[in-house]
């Protein structure tokens, strides 16, 4: 049975090396780009096409984290105390834009995989063996963390923060009433963040693995990256309350730490001496060493709740 250097050798003689194309002139890249991203637009409009026929049926999943919380012992969404909310739209087109924008980007969400396809086959020419078997690994695991920060979002961290921000106006005695644009917006941009935010261990470890940062300096900086965690979060989150803030906040730090460790495991090694002149480096920087819900079955409000939407619905 072949050892397992035999098989590498194998594998990048047989497979990796044929695929190292010739290098081509400026203007056949460029010809080529064009081409690729026509396709891509092709693409995304076709899907596009198709969800926006059922974007009346995704902007009803849009509305249950506002009137439910999602229990994960039963697997099932339970309905909170809230009272109902009524939408409302607040211009003509109001209502037919939010259903176009969340048709594209769910189309965008569901084009991805060949949009990063079509990226791949662009770039891999120029790659070499060694960089190919990164990469590819890379956009892999960047797409399925992405599309897990949208999924936590949605199950866990939107329906707290809708909880918590009616709540909160309901017990001042505001009546709820929301713009459907202010709603999808809402939704739309927390699923977004939350989706980049879990990027960010993948991020570091593509740094490390360039030699760019290290476990030991990034351990320096955990006090600034606290403070950049929040200002990053007062910048994206859609509103300015500290609640919200947190929320965002407090995993963009969690990790932080998480990048911590994987660029200590997957970074690139340092030698002795450029782990010395990079520290002596980063000590003049700083002008010396670096010291020291399930509540009620049916909520109040009769037929305006919105529940969790029936397949054929």
């Amino acid at each position: 049975m072949p050892d397992l250097a035999t098989f590498q050798k194998w594998l990048q003689d047989n497979v990796f090396k044929p695929l190292e194309d010739k290098k081509m002139p400026v203007m056949e890249h460029l010809v080529e780009l064009q081409v690729r991203l026509t396709r891509v637009v092709i693409a995304t409009a076709v899907v596009f096409i198709g969800t926006f026929f059922f974007a009346d049926t995704m902007v009803q999943w849009l509305r249950v984290p506002l009137q439910n919380m999602f229990v994960p012992g039963q697997l099932a969404w339970v309905p909170t105390d809230l009272p109902a909310v009524p939408f409302v739209f607040l211009a003509p087109a109001e209502a037919l834009w939010q259903n176009v924008k969340v048709a594209g980007l769910f189309a965008l969400v569901l084009a991805t995989p060949y949009v990063l396809w079509e990226g791949w086959q662009f770039i891999m020419p120029g790659l070499h063996t060694h960089e190919r078997r990164f990469v590819g690994p890379f956009v892999i695991l960047s797409t399925a963390a992405f599309y897990a920060g949208v999924l936590f979002s949605f199950f866990f961290v939107l329906p707290f923060a809708l909880n918590f921000l009616i709540s909160y106006g309901v017990n001042a005695g505001f009546i709820p009433q929301l713009s459907i644009a202010q709603y999808v917006g809402f939704a739309l941009w927390f699923l977004l963040v939350f989706g980049l935010t879990f990027e960010v261990p993948l991020v570091i470890t593509l740094m490390a693995k360039l030699g760019w940062v290290d476990a030991p300096f990034l351990k320096r900086y955990r006090k600034w990256a606290f403070l950049g965690a929040f200002l990053v979060a007062a910048v994206l989150t859609p509103t300015p309350d500290p609640f919200n803030q947190c929320l965002m906040a407090v995993p963009l730090y969690v990790f932080y730490e998480v990048g911590i460790i994987s660029a200590g495991m997957f970074g690139k090694k340092r030698k002795p001496e450029e782990s010395a002149a990079q520290e002596a480096g980063a000590a003049a920087s700083v002008g010396g060493p670096v010291a020291a819900k399930a509540a009620s079955p049916v909520p109040a409000g009769g037929g305006d709740y919105v529940g969790v939407p029936q397949g054929g619905s």
